[in-house]
Formats: C-alpha cells, sequence, structure tokens
C-alpha cells in the first residue's frame, strides 16, 4: 500500500495548497454574509412569533395553549416555546424605541414587515438575556437616541441606530445589580454599604475595559496572557483584573471574593 493511500486509510486529510489572501477574504465575505443572514432571520421570526401570540393563533387550531401549538406545530419544548416569546417581546420594544426617534427613510423601515425585521446585530442569546428588562433596554435607547438627534453631531442613519441598539442591549446585559431598595437602619452600615457599592461599581467598570482586551470567550488561563501588560500598566494586581472581568461577565459580585471584596 503506498504512502497516500495509507494516510487516506488512517484519516488523515489530503495536502492541500496554501490559502491565497483573496480566498480567505472571500470565505470571510461569506461567512459574514450567513451571520448576518441569521440575525436577520431571528428579527423575522421574532415579529412573527409576537403576531402569532397575539392572535391566539392555536385556539382556532384546536391547540389549549401556545406551547401546545409549539409542541404539536414545531416540534419545540415548553420552555424552547417561551424562550421565543422572550424575543419577540426584547425585539418589539427595541423597534419601538427606534422607531419613536429614527428616521424611517434611513433605516430601510419602508412597510411593517421591513420594520420588524430590521437588523440590529443582535443575536438570540442577547435578546433573551435582556428580555426580561426589555423596558429598562428601551428607555435607555430612547434617551441615547434622543439625545443624538437634539445634538445635532450625528445624523440617525442606520449604522448610528444599530450601534445605539447593541451598545445599550449590551450595557443592560453587563449591568451591576441595583442596591437594595430599603437602606439598613444602622448609619455605619449603611456608610459600609455605600463603600461597597462604590468598589463594586469601579471594579465593574475596570472590568468592562477587561472585556475590550480580553473579550469573554477567553479563559481565565488565555485571559490572563492578555491582560497582564495592561494589568502592571494601571496598577491593578492581574488577579483583581481578572476578578472584575468575571463581575462584568455575570453581575454577580461573588466573582470579586477574596481579590477586591
Amino acid at each position: 500500500m503506498d504512502e497516500q493511500h495509507e494516510g487516506q486509510e488512517h484519516g488523515a486529510e489530503p495536502a492541500r495548497l496554501p490559502l491565497t489572501e483573496a480566498r480567505a477574504q472571500e470565505m470571510t465575505a461569506g461567512l459574514r454574509e450567513a451571520m448576518d443572514d441569521v440575525r436577520r432571520s431571528v428579527a423575522v421570526l421574532a415579529a412573527r412569533v409576537r403576531d402569532a401570540h397575539a392572535a391566539r393563533v392555536w385556539i382556532p387550531l384546536g391547540h389549549s395553549s401556545w406551547e401546545s401549538y409549539c409542541a404539536a406545530e414545531f416540534g419545540v419544548s415548553r420552555a424552547q416555546a417561551y424562550r421565543l416569546l422572550d424575543v419577540a417581546r426584547a425585539l418589539t420594544a427595541i423597534h419601538g424605541a427606534v422607531a419613536a426617534h429614527a428616521d424611517p427613510s434611513r433605516t430601510r423601515d419602508t412597510g411593517p414587515a421591513a420594520a420588524a425585521a430590521l437588523d440590529y446585530g443582535l443575536s438570540q442569546r442577547a435578546l433573551i438575556a435582556v428580555s426580561g428588562r426589555a423596558d429598562a433596554v428601551a428607555e435607555l435607547i430612547t434617551r441615547r437616541l434622543a439625545t443624538l438627534a437634539h445634538s445635532g453631531l450625528r445624523a440617525l442613519d442606520e449604522a448610528t441606530v444599530r450601534a445605539v441598539v447593541r451598545q445599550a442591549v449590551r450595557d443592560i446585559r453587563t449591568a451591576p445589580p441595583p442596591p437594595p431598595a430599603e437602606p439598613p437602619a444602622d448609619p455605619t452600615v449603611a456608610a459600609l454599604r455605600r463603600v461597597v457599592d462604590e468598589l463594586a461599581a469601579s471594579s465593574h467598570a475596570i472590568g468592562e475595559l477587561m472585556l475590550e482586551v480580553a473579550p469573554a470567550y477567553l479563559s481565565d488561563i488565555e485571559a490572563a496572557d492578555v491582560l497582564a501588560l495592561l494589568c502592571d500598566q494601571i496598577g491593578e494586581p492581574l488577579e483583581h483584573g481578572l476578578a472584575a472581568r468575571r463581575y462584568a461577565m455575570s453581575g454577580d459580585r461573588r466573582a470579586l471574593h477574596g481579590t477586591v471584596l
């Protein structure tokens, strides 16, 4: 048996010609297009889910509920059925905020279907993550678009609106939990809590900086290699920077225990 057949028999991949820069750019453009198609599909799906649920489409078809309808018609679980509603709810709130301030002609909003399917570049995961705080996202988008509109410094074109929406979703996803509604009666405890809250807030801001340099998909070990120089430059211990990064990702103050707090 010759070497070529022996290699194929053992599962080795055949030798490939070196990839040219032009071919690499072509493949990258294809991937980008496919990702954009997925995001647009999420928007279209969300709009249709919203309309179907609002119309109570399951009743004339003889189903007892939304989840039983989704299970029978599409084979999805109860959890998936309600995640679809979460996506639709979040996207509806976002589009409502955008529609109130953006120039429709600049955001491809030429009809109900196009408006609902406007691509903000948001993943299904991001929409699900903010679905419980859709009102907060919409309020933040509204405030920022209004500020831009009044400033007159930037036209509210599609790129600007998209950037505002994506940043607002990110800010709401990564915002630390609000402090307790009822402050403690003991003034010493109240003062100590304020110090802890301020320290947590500053740690969250540092964590956001860390995430800019070492994105969330990197492990702590990989992030440490990337962040060592940055932490040294800003005078922050590396373990504190990693803890702040974990806090920015989770919003859970326990990520800071043993380091910052």
